[in-house]
């Protein structure tokens, strides 16, 4: 498809979702439903984390009843570590054969902390998108929504994250994927000069110093598909995105589950709000649904379908 034909693919997108508003049967994104995933992903007994595994299978129980709710067809990819059994959920929209769209987030948390940015938000990110894929009257490709397990240490980097495991699992099975869109903490942005950190100090020239926009990231040479959903993304969005290409060594880069799929030579990238360069409750008891933007969270995922629905 050429670039013209592209662009006028998601401003046709862009036109229905203005046009389906200006009748009040919006595709918008619901900034309570996002809050009520966050808390009810916060609230487990105990943090989910691959120690505590009631919490995660609670937790992965309640991603189960929404992408079901959203009229998602629904499927577990269940796999050993250590004697346990972890489960990555899948829920699909579209047509059942062709090529496919992965779009994931993990729904485990590092250590004992309630991690609402961290990955709460990319969750509940993924599970308005089901809801607002779901009113759809039809979809011209298959769209598979994953949440992952194990993204986080100790298996951080190892053939036991969910994400491995299901990319691996495409690739063996011969799966046309057109591309991977990770989310990785979506909820938390600042407006003052100053609290934007980059893993090189200079960068700040280029991006800003204000932690209010987000980014999409991805590594050079990362294909069509790659380049694509950045410019897009950046088009349509309504709120700041900071497209963010570098060598795949650079820290921060790969930090998320569409590493996995770059092992396997499928075109992923990151969407997030850059985590720990901004958000200096990364990893820490303090990660909590108080601190997130609800709003900008929801803008994050209007943009998000808009693309969707045009690629």
């Amino acid at each position: 498809m050429s670039a013209k034909s592209y662009f006028v693919r998601v401003l046709l997108a862009l036109l229905t979702l203005i046009g389906l508003r200006a009748h009040g049967a919006a595709p918008a994104a619901d900034t309570l439903r996002l809050r009520r995933h966050l808390l009810a992903l916060t609230a487990t007994p105990q943090p989910r984390n691959y120690q505590h595994l009631a919490s995660l299978n609670q937790a992965a129980s309640y991603i189960q009843q929404h992408l079901l709710s959203a009229g998602a067809r629904f499927a577990e990819q269940p796999y050993q570590v250590q004697g346990n059994t972890y489960r990555n959920l899948i829920g699909s929209f579209g047509p059942e054969n062709g090529p496919r769209l992965i779009i994931g987030a993990h729904y485990d948390v590092c250590g004992e902390q309630p991690g609402a940015d961290d990955n709460g938000t990319g969750v509940a990110a993924l599970l308005e998108l089901a809801r607002l894929l779901g009113q759809q009257p039809s979809l011209s490709y298959r769209i598979d929504l994953v949440a992952y397990t194990l993204e986080e240490p100790p298996f951080f980097r190892t053939k036991n994250m969910g994400s491995y495991v299901h990319a691996k699992a495409l690739h063996e099975a011969g799966v046309d994927v057109k591309g991977m869109v990770a989310l990785e903490m979506l909820g938390y942005y600042d407006d003052r000069k100053k609290t934007q950190d980059y893993p090189f100090g200079p960068l700040r020239l280029v991006y800003g110093s204000r932690g209010n926009y987000v980014t999409v990231a991805q590594k050079f040479g990362n294909g069509r598909f790659g380049r694509q959903f950045a410019r897009h993304y950046k088009r349509v969005a309504t709120l700041p995105v900071k497209r963010f290409k570098a060598p795949a060594w650079l820290p921060g880069i790969d930090f998320s589950d569409h590493l996995n799929y770059w092992q396997f030579d499928y075109s992923a990238v990151l969407l997030t709000d850059t985590a720990f360069y901004r958000n200096k409750h990364y990893h820490e008891p303090t990660d909590t649904v108080g601190r997130l933007d609800m709003h900008r969270l929801g803008l994050s995922v209007e943009a998000l379908l808009a693309v969707v629905l045009a690629l």
